[in-house]
């Protein structure tokens, strides 16, 4: 596969991705030393806001008609190698993640939790890291960003978790997630020294390791371990016993951010797994196609069994995983536009979902469905919001995950056949059934137990507006206009690697048509 490589000297006046890293990170530092709470969440939205508008200049000098790697940035130095990029597959989930860390702040003025400094700290920290994720072309750089995430998420459910059990969640967490690290860093390890046999230098660099994937060995290795390393953090079953109990003892409130982390497994099997060892992840499309599909109606059925609102929603995310990875594994284009148009669709929606549960633990103090009830007289603003997010996730017209499973669904009948697209529906329908059901159990029915004598009297009716506004929005507005996110996508590497008109079952990673223009030949 030959990639086409655009310099960030080439598109702006300073290395932007690179910025993006820089500026969470040093408001971070500086949170950490200040000493007033209010001072550390003013510098933390600020921060978060200059983030955000650097993302929003990163997507205006995008150029979605031009295939390849753009902004590209590469710094050796002892042996190492730093280098960082974006395209049509990792653009948009670097745009949801400051967009996310601000919703995130403003919850925060409505759950005032304990270490502020602390919290935002965190906060800012992991938008640091999954920004330099999603951007990394090093295979070694990903993995350690992805290792860094373990901080973060490990601090904020144990100082602002609101299980009574968080320190045995964090045990089983470290061992899912340990497991998971350790099989990606062989795997990459295997990737860099099969092709160093092949009498090549040693390299983790993805473009490199990319466009000469003929020369590797022990691929199935590499895939094994790549693939399932990768599996416990989408979570895909049966790698998913860590989630649902996170989602149930952790903080509501950095569970938003931590959805587009998710998204991480979905965009590593898209950046390291396929491109680099494409023939044997045909191989092993059975395999990958079965436990998907156990995945989705194991999650749906799993999801009809729960008491509390936040495992529902773990499991009903567990079930939109499955179907995801099976359109990653269409190998062909328009399962992967689907899958990454669906990835960000239904992190926005669930991210809709768990605030309004968060929004509505301040006031009931309890995540019980039987406890709850009749909320949508008193709380009509955060009950809009999560009907329209989960309506989201049913792939209904004017929303964003429509085009988005339309899209997945012709590329599974190319791939798989109707049996397969059906099934998916099959538990796409189910699993946005139950979370229909949640809503009228939650906002319209009556309780069936008594409610809590206590809640919280510290919540900002305003801030809940701002964030459902925000949520909603992005909802219907991409969900309305989807050709501008469409075009953004298919200028990905692997995406615009495939002939949108000509897929069938075989046809895969066609070489891209445009001038080639790679690290070889940058500096003429």
């Amino acid at each position: 596969m030959d990639i086409k490589v655009t310099l960030w000297s080439a598109t702006t006046a300073f290395p932007l991705l690179s910025t993006l890293m820089l500026v969470p990170l040093a408001t971070m530092i500086f949170i950490m030393f200040s000493r007033s709470a209010a001072v550390a969440l003013r510098f933390g939205i600020a921060g978060t806001l200059l983030t955000l508008f650097l993302c929003t200049y990163l997507l205006a000098i995008f150029d979605p008609d031009n295939p390849g790697i753009q902004l590209f940035e590469e710094i050796n130095f002892a042996g190492l190698s730093y280098s960082v990029g974006v395209d049509g597959s990792s653009i948009l989930f670097i745009l949801l993640t400051p967009v996310l860390t601000l919703l995130t702040l403003v919850y925060t003025l409505i759950v005032r939790p304990v270490s502020i400094r602390l919290y935002v700290s965190c906060l800012l920290g992991y938008e640091t890291i999954l920004i330099g994720a999603f951007s990394a072309l090093n295979a070694m750089q990903f993995w350690l960003w992805c290792f860094l995430e373990l901080v973060p998420v490990v601090l904020l459910t144990i100082h602002a978790g609101t299980g009574l059990n968080r320190r045995p969640v964090i045990a089983v967490l470290m061992q899912y997630w340990v497991s998971g690290l350790l099989m990606t860093l062989f795997g990459f390890i295997f990737l860099a020294f099969g092709y160093m046999n092949s009498g090549h230098v040693l390299t983790f660099d993805w473009l490199t390791l990319t466009q000469n994937n003929a020369y590797l060995q022990n691929e199935v290795i590499i895939f094994i371990l790549l693939f399932f390393g990768f599996a416990i953090r989408l979570p895909l079953f049966p790698f998913h016993g860590w989630f649902p109990l996170l989602a149930e003892h952790g903080t509501v409130a950095t569970i938003p951010i931590f959805i587009v982390g998710l998204k991480l497994g979905i965009y590593a099997l898209i950046r390291f797994v396929l491109p680099i060892v494409p023939d044997v992840a045909e191989h092993w499309d059975g395999l990958v196609l079965t436990l998907s599909l156990i995945s989705i109606f194991y999650g749906a059925l799993l999801a009809l069994m729960q008491i509390n609102i936040r495992r529902l929603l773990a499991f009903a995310v567990i079930s939109h995983t499955g179907m995801l990875v099976i359109g990653v594994f269409d190998s062909n284009y328009h399962g992967w536009e689907g899958s990454i148009m669906l990835s960000i669709a239904y992190g926005i929606a669930a991210v809709g979902m768990l605030f309004s549960i968060g929004m509505i633990y301040e006031r009931t103090r309890t995540a019980f469905i039987p406890r709850l009830g009749g909320q949508f007289d008193t709380n009509t603003t955060i009950a809009v919001m999560f009907v329209i997010s989960a309506l989201s996730t049913m792939a209904m017209p004017g929303t964003p995950g429509f085009d988005g499973a339309h899209l997945l669904i012709e590329g599974t009948i190319d791939k798989y056949g109707w049996l397969t697209a059906t099934a998916i529906l099959i538990g796409n329908v189910l699993a946005a059934a139950l979370l229909l059901r949640a809503f009228q159990l939650i906002f319209v029915s009556t309780p069936k137990r008594a409610k809590q004598p206590f809640g919280s009297t510290h919540h900002s009716v305003k801030g809940e507006r701002i964030i459902a506004a925000v949520v909603c929005s992005l909802l219907i507005v991409t969900g309305f206009y989807t050709t501008p996110w469409a075009r953004i996508i298919d200028q990905g590497v692997l995406v615009s690697s495939a002939e949108p008109h000509s897929i069938h079952g075989t046809k895969k990673f066609d070489t891209v048509t445009s001038p080639i223009d790679t690290k070889d030949n940058q500096d003429e």
